[in-house]
């Protein structure tokens, strides 16, 4: 089980992400754009960099949502190998059985 706190703070930076996604991507397009002349570049870039870092979807890692550790995450299932191991055991998820030979 991981620590709330660290789960906490994925959360938090999921929030942040969220709230600043809209002018992140106007700001990215304003740099990529070929149009932009270079005064606003360096603008755009400026008020980029004074967003907040969590802003930046990179620094959001998966993590389980059963448990919360970060390593051996399935993507298709929201959960670690190993909880996806103990829930496809169980029963728990439709149409997954666990192999046996």
């Amino acid at each position: 089980m991981a620590r709330k706190s660290t789960m906490a703070k994925g959360e938090k930076r999921r929030r942040v992400v969220v709230r600043c996604a809209v002018c992140r991507a106007e700001l990215n397009e304003v740099v990529r754009r070929l149009s932009s002349t270079a005064a606003e570049r360096a603008a755009a870039q400026r008020k980029s960099a004074r967003q907040p870092r969590d802003a930046s979807a990179t620094r959001v890692g998966n993590r389980d949502s059963a448990d919360g550790p970060p390593r051996g995450y399935r993507r298709a299932f929201g959960l670690s190998r190993v909880s996806l191991r103990e829930q496809a055991r169980a029963g728990f998820l439709p149409g997954v059985r666990k192999t046996s030979w």
